[in-house]
């Protein structure tokens, strides 16, 4: 009988291996003794060493598993250690308890005593072989046997009917993804994007200013704003990047809306406009006695002066953006030709998407925002929530919309639900990319979503009516009051933090209330992949982002029901908290460009460059003199983490598997987030 032909692929596995554990090669291979194969002492060589081979294979791979568990002890080890040190040096904070906590903390009481009712009933057979009421004996026993009816008669029913409605909501709004996901798909398909009808010349001789002044003529009028407020960290940077810009600059004028309370930042930010209006840029520095309004307030004050109405278009940069060079010239040419269009909005990039799992988590969230939803929108009904910075407005439109109002926190929201209504269009480039920085400490994350989630509902309350009267089809008002504000502002963390932190816990304690395990596992996880899809390098962080979009919604929860109703802090402003990330490339582009001397100030020297140079420097050292941070303790996420550990305890002497491992590493996420271990450490 003749033997087994040799398993070539094998071989060649099994030389890759080797090399890459760093081993000798063998002496001899299936391809170096081509000769010998087909002898029948040779394959029966070759059989008998594939069997060692596989079994020193096997036991290699496994070296590494066994590595990373025996490093788990050493790294739990170090999160106690840390969590310890935490809580221990924690500041007592003498603000009073807000009503969601209570409400959260009362919850937690009664999961723990019932956990320790059905702990009693198990360990007496109770769970297995229910008493009644009749044949009980003890008081326990009579308790246990009366708490089964109360629960199956009177708590059951309205649990499971609200979960009901919760399940109709979840699958409404996973089918609205499903929707955009969709569109964006189609749009990559075609290649749909806006197409501008002209396109600007190109610089001659490396810079704008020493090409033919006949040609300004085709430029229009710019108004750039910069609105800051104590933007230490980040005003030399976003004021550099709009000063170079690929404009003429006797047809742009930057103005630099400072509203500091910070005598300090304020000096700081006077010296570099100086410096600025020396190279020959147009920049003012404007600083308001009376800081009403807050960033709303600032852009209607600067609105207000009398020279705004030479120009035709007013591009707006918060203090941490840094728009590239050709940004006025990708966006202004979609205008032309296009005299109902009040917005073009640039996409948003990030220099510090990497820095830590926070930042990551928060780039899954807005590449699908950016990618998806603008950019549908954007496509299909011409209309999209401003994002409030990295875009370009038609004064004429800003005018008759009504201007900047200072009626919520949203004012860019709200300036482009009134637009839109007043029968402008928008227009959004996914191509054209302006970078920021993102929040990498927990503490200014959950401040800025606080604002972007109350201020909807803000600006739903007040302009409801609004929408009814207004002119536009009732298909447009349908997707601003259906889609725009119900399904995507308020229902979504509404049955988040009700389905997965509420009754989920509830189903543990009142079984005769159930929740699906698709509803708990498949459909979340589904809808994890879509909302990644447009971030691809982020699938490691499939499941922290799905277990961190269910810790935030405590947050979302609780802005949305405050300004929706008007409750406690709703229309309080606060600054998110930058940093000052860069991107490198961009700082020597913005340097070289600072180092060319002007056509109108050919007396400048490199000086002036220097100076910057110079203040850069005062700027790390009083950043490095700061006020020391701490991180923080946050009592709403403990006390959820402790109710869902307290509910997979619970599941666990139902054998309820998927709810039990759900419930546990959602619990330990929010603990995680509650001692403030996510994001930039300080302590």
């Amino acid at each position: 009988m003749a033997p087994p032909p040799q398993n070539h692929e094998f071989q060649e596995f099994w030389n890759r291996e080797r090399e890459a554990l760093g081993l000798s090669p063998p002496a001899s291979s299936g391809f170096a003794a081509a000769g010998d194969a087909g002898t029948p002492t040779a394959a029966a060589r070759l059989r008998g060493r594939s069997t060692r081979q596989i079994s020193l294979l096997l036991l290699l791979k496994l070296h590494r598993p066994f590595a990373a568990l025996s490093a788990l002890p050493r790294i739990l080890l170090l999160l106690g250690r840390t969590a310890a040190r935490r809580i221990s040096s924690s500041q007592r904070t003498s603000s009073p308890a807000s009503r969601l906590y209570r409400l959260i903390r009362a919850f937690l009481y009664i999961a723990v005593l019932l956990l320790a009712l059905e702990l009693v009933a198990y360990f007496k057979g109770w769970h297995f072989s229910p008493p009644s009421y009749a044949s009980s004996r003890h008081a326990l026993e009579i308790l246990y046997a009366q708490w089964l009816y109360v629960r199956a008669e009177y708590l059951a029913p309205p649990v499971q009917a609200m979960t009901n409605v919760c399940i109709v909501l979840f699958l409404v709004q996973s089918v609205d993804r499903l929707v955009l996901m969709l569109g964006c798909a189609w749009i990559w398909a075609r290649g749909a994007r806006p197409v501008a009808a002209m396109e600007y010349g190109k610089k001659e001789d490396g810079d704008l200013e020493q090409g033919s002044r006949s040609d300004y003529h085709e430029y229009p009028m710019v108004l750039i704003q910069i609105p800051m407020c104590n933007e230490r960290e980040v005003y030399q940077q976003s004021i550099a990047a709009v000063c170079v810009q690929d404009w003429p600059r006797e047809r742009m004028l930057v103005q630099i809306l400072d509203d500091s309370d910070d005598m300090g930042v304020q000096a700081l930010i006077k010296a570099e406009v100086q410096k600025w209006q020396q190279k020959g840029v147009r920049i003012l520095y404007r600083h308001r006695l009376l800081r009403t309004g807050y960033k709303a307030g600032n852009l209607k004050s600067a609105m207000s002066c009398d020279y705004v109405k030479d120009y035709e278009f007013v591009a707006i940069f918060d203090a941490d953006f840094q728009p590239t060079q050709d940004f006025l010239k990708r966006t202004i040419p979609h205008f032309k030709g296009n005299d109902d269009v009040a917005l073009v909005q640039a996409r948003w990039a990030f220099v510090n998407k990497d820095e830590n799992l926070l930042t990551r988590l928060q780039n899954i969230n807005l590449s699908f925002h950016f990618e998806v939803e603008q950019q549908v929108n954007g496509i299909f009904i011409n209309f999209f929530g401003f994002n409030g910075t990295a875009g370009v407005w038609r004064i004429k439109a800003l005018e008759e919309s009504g201007g900047w109002l200072e009626r919520t926190t949203v004012e860019d929201m709200d300036i482009a639900v009134r637009a839109h209504l007043a029968g402008w269009k928008f227009i959004y480039l996914n191509d054209v990319k302006c970078l920021c920085e993102l929040p990498e400490s927990y503490e200014a994350y959950k401040k800025q979503q606080y604002r972007w989630h109350s201020g909807p509902m803000q600006l739903f309350r007040l302009c409801f009516v609004d929408i009814l009267r207004s002119k536009v089809s009732w298909l447009k008002k349908a997707n601003l009051i259906f889609l725009f504000f119900l399904l995507r502002k308020l229902i979504l963390p509404f049955y988040s933090f009700t389905l997965f932190c509420i009754i989920l816990p509830l189903t543990m304690f009142l079984p005769e209330a159930q929740l699906p395990a698709w509803v708990v596992c498949y459909v979340p996880g589904i809808m994890s992949i879509i909302n990644i899809l447009p971030a691809p390098r982020s699938f490691p962080f499939i499941v922290p982002y799905l277990l961190f979009e269910n810790t935030m919604s405590v947050t979302k929860f609780n802005a949305m029901i405050s300004g929706l109703f008007k409750f406690g802090s709703s229309y309080e402003w606060i600054v998110t908290k930058k940093l000052g990330r860069s991107s490198e490339a961009d700082l020597v582009t913005i340097v070289e460009k600072e180092a060319q001397p002007s056509a109108q100030g050919g007396g400048l020297q490199r000086a002036s460059s220097d100076s910057g140079l110079a203040e850069l420097n005062k700027l790390e050292m009083s950043k490095k003199a700061g006020k020391a941070k701490r991180n923080r303790l946050y009592r709403k996420e403990l006390a959820l983490a402790f109710i869902l550990l307290t509910a997979s305890a619970r599941s666990l002497l139902s054998a309820q598997g998927i709810h039990f491992y759900f419930l546990l590493f959602q619990g330990i996420t929010f603990l995680v987030v509650g001692l403030d271990l996510i994001g930039e450490q300080v302590s």
